[in-house]
């Protein structure tokens, strides 16, 4: 059946809007919604702007006060139909009046699905599967966490353009800009978790924490417009949102005194279940797998204290080793306008014994950033995640 304009056009606008919530909603997903009077016009506009704050359908529908009644309300995830932090939106739809519904995406997680039959109950005319795609995009680290039951993944990667992530002598600093560096510290404000490995740890001390300035988060997808630089920013600080650093650490090698164990952020130290370590820190123990560990157990224990997105920014052993499980969703790779020659590569082995075997990406945005080009790729197939 073909789509109305009107809804096409109507459903992107709320996908935009969405779009503004990244970085500042989870454990929740971002959600945009508009709201039409009876006559067809806009009378409101919303997005979910941080968790425990009014959903998207509340923030429209107060912005449209009674021209809401006898009108039109798209959103890009199915209105939930349970009380959490908030009241129920399909309850606040029927209050409003609402004549009609369209729906993006159907909510995969069963406490809060059901909004859709409970307006058909009552009378409300409801449309599915509007720009389920792009919806689905915009929203991809939420859908990811309560579809998969694990984090989404974005491994990120600064490169000159023949590959090499460090010199021979190991020096990498800098290989990118302070622009693209700068960039990189939103998009690790806009995570749940920064992962790195133990090797990046003893190699470069680094702190693992977000320092965004202005201007904000760069959206990660040409779908998901960023959100205005100050106001991410503040969005974030109302949430109290610190992305938490995890160390990938086998054997719990990690210094006592590393940076990584500061207080300037919590941290968990993923070691395997039978290594024996004198550090003091947040352990957990996950099992082995080949060479290092089960990162699917890693994901799913960051899940389960509700970390849905990582920013892994480990070396080329770590990273290869999250892409030869399949667990890398987002690729973010920075690329300077340099050589090297030789030095580490910035991708380690990932499972590829022949070029049949090769992992395809498909691009999604090649942005400048400064002197030097941001990509952003994913996985030409990711089985599970857009349904």
């Amino acid at each position: 059946m073909e789509i109305p304009e009107q809804d096409v056009a109507h459903m992107a606008r709320a996908v935009e809007l969405a779009g503004r919530g990244h970085g500042t909603t989870s454990p929740n997903p971002v959600v945009g919604c508009v709201v039409l009077d009876a006559a067809g016009a806009v009378a409101g506009e919303g997005f979910h702007a941080y968790a425990g704050g009014p959903h998207a359908e509340i923030v429209a529908l107060a912005q449209a006060g009674r021209r809401a009644r006898g009108g039109t309300a798209y959103v890009t995830l199915e209105p939930c139909d349970h009380t959490g932090r908030t009241g129920p939106c399909s309850l606040a739809l029927l209050d409003a009046g609402v004549a009609r519904v369209v729906i993006a995406v159907a909510d995969p997680n069963p406490k809060a699905a059901g909004g859709a039959a409970r307006l058909r109950a009552r009378g409300v005319a409801v449309t599915t599967g509007v720009l389920t795609a792009a919806a689905e995009r915009v929203n991809e680290e939420w859908l990811t966490y309560a579809r998969l039951g694990r984090s989404h993944v974005t491994w990120k990667f600064a490169a000159t353009l023949d590959g090499r992530s460090a010199a021979a002598d190991g020096t990498s600093q800098w290989i990118t800009s302070p622009e693209a560096r700068a960039d990189v510290h939103r998009l690790r404000a806009a995570s749940g978790a920064i992962v790195a490995g133990v090797g990046t740890v003893l190699a470069d001390d680094p702190s693992l924490t977000a320092r965004p300035a202005a201007p904000g988060p760069a959206a990660l997808s040409p779908a998901a417009p960023a959100a205005t630089p100050d106001a991410s920013v503040s969005r974030l600080a109302v949430a109290g949102r610190v992305p938490l650093r995890v160390v990938v650490d086998t054997e719990g090698r990690t210094p006592q005194d590393a940076k990584v164990l500061d207080d300037q952020a919590p941290t968990l130290v993923a070691v395997a279940e039978d290594a024996g370590t004198a550090l003091k820190a947040d352990l957990l123990r996950l099992p082995r797998h080949q060479d290092g560990l089960d990162l699917h157990a890693l994901l799913r224990e960051l899940a389960a204290r509700e970390v849905v997105s990582v920013f892994v920014e480990g070396g080329p052993a770590l990273a290869g080793s999250f892409i030869a499980q399949g667990l890398v969703d987002r690729v973010v790779a920075y690329l300077a306008p340099a050589l090297l020659g030789s030095g580490r590569a910035a991708l380690g082995a990932a499972g590829v014994r022949t070029i049949s075997e090769v992992h395809r990406l498909t691009f999604d945005d090649i942005a400048p950033i400064g002197p030097d080009v941001r990509l952003i790729a994913r996985p030409a197939t990711q089985p599970g995640r857009e349904k």
